[in-house]
């Protein structure tokens, strides 16, 4: 029997759907055991340079308008969904009626309703999914799961984590859609926190189940774009200013279904960190440590026996960490980001191929949305709040 082959659309060609091309076009060198040829057939952008970019220089065979033209393409097979969070929406829904496995970006949409949604409908399509959270494919944060899971830790006690960045501190940046609620929802408690929420369940096995934060929003008027950028450059705006609409910045506690306390932290517009994502996972009998500005090392303590010499061992990737030899030959030679999406994307695909959910579910989306309703709910009363549960596979649920 030959190679099957996968017939891929991608939906909006900003920075991640050129990432999320990138990785399709990896998956012969780094996952050869898919045995299945990768065909990039279809993909959608209202901008005429990113459509002359897919076709020329990314080797996309075809380069539409409507998204429609791509999810109903015959010869398209599963489908990536890049498109700004407002899009998600109608977007996935259209996927599942046409039954095309996808991968989406997180948000899955603007808010829980709309992720609820999409999640129900692909259930409903019996429908392999992945969702864009790349960050618990890291290496040192898979193998933080298999420690946790193992017992080394002991009991789990408590978490820190936190994602600080800078991508929006400048006042002089532009408004774009990131910062409309009506677009973006809660702004940087769905673009950043929400991983944060997903790192958590992830490595615990573990539910969030209730939350009480607070959040602030520290630039409130920024200026109008009068040229629009890829990602967060690029861009040229006017003298004219805009109220932004949603969060700069929130801070949570938290307590999971199994009793474990814990913060979250995140803001888009602090001024010295450039991309802080920290875990830390404490428990009776040791704890971990991950930067993803150092992502390529783990801090362990194992053990609490004093013998002259205690604390924490730095532990450097290697091929004995989850998928690691798959991008480097040996410990001091880095992994990357898009390595992370490269991992998204076999999950996603060896997924489809068998038949069974192996990356992030739209019901792991779905639960991190819930996370951030009710944050968003805590916010504005200052009170504790239940997290609303989801149905389907998730990453805690088995």
């Amino acid at each position: 029997m030959g190679k099957k082959t996968i017939g891929v659309g991608v939906i909006s060609l900003g920075w991640m759907g050129r990432l999320h091309t990138r990785s399709y076009k990896s998956m012969a060198e780094r996952y050869p055991e898919l045995d299945a040829d990768i065909r990039l057939v279809s993909m959608c952008d209202p901008v005429a340079e990113n459509r002359d970019f897919a076709r020329h220089s990314l080797g996309f065979e075809k380069a539409v308008e409507d998204y429609n033209d791509v999810i109903n393409d015959p010869e398209v097979d599963v489908v990536s969904i890049c498109s700004p969070n407002y899009l998600h929406h109608e977007i996935a829904l259209a996927a599942c009626a046409a039954g095309k496995p996808f991968w989406i970006e997180k948000p899955m949409g603007v808010s829980s309703k709309q992720s609820a949604e999409i999640a129900q409908a692909a259930h409903e399509a019996q429908l392999v999914t992945s969702v864009g959270f790349n960050y618990r494919h890291t290496p040192a944060v898979e193998e933080t799961r298999k420690l946790i899971g193992e017992g080394k830790l002991g009991k789990i006690t408590n978490v820190r984590c936190w994602l600080i960045a800078d991508y929006a501190s400048a006042p002089e940046g532009p408004y774009t859609w990131r910062y409309d609620r009506a677009r973006a929802g809660a702004g940087v408690i769905g673009d950043l926190m929400s991983h944060g929420a997903d790192l958590i369940q992830y490595v615990l096995q573990d539910r969030i189940s209730y939350v009480s934060a607070l959040t602030g929003t520290f630039i409130d008027k920024r200026p109008i774009p009068t040229k629009a950028g890829v990602g967060h450059s690029g861009w040229e705006v006017s003298d004219e200013l805009h109220d932004v609409e949603n969060e700069d910045y929130v801070a949570t506690l938290i307590k999971t279904d199994n009793g474990v306390v814990g913060t979250v932290e995140s803001s888009r517009v602090a001024v010295g960190p450039r991309a802080e994502y920290v875990l830390e996972v404490y428990g009776t009998n040791g704890s971990v440590r991950w930067n993803f500005e150092t992502m390529n090392e783990l801090e362990v303590c194992l053990g609490r026996e004093d013998n002259g010499v205690h604390g924490y061992v730095r532990s450097l990737a290697s091929p004995h960490y989850p998928h690691f030899s798959r991008f480097q030959p040996g410990a001091g030679t880095s992994m990357g980001f898009d390595d992370m999406k490269a991992v998204e994307c076999f999950k996603f695909l060896d997924g489809v191929l068998s038949g069974r959910q192996i990356g992030p579910s739209v019901a792991d989306g779905w639960s991190a949305a819930e996370v951030d309703e009710a944050v968003v709910q805590s916010a504005a009363d200052g009170c504790w709040h239940e997290v609303a549960r989801v149905v389907g596979k998730t990453t805690y649920s088995g």
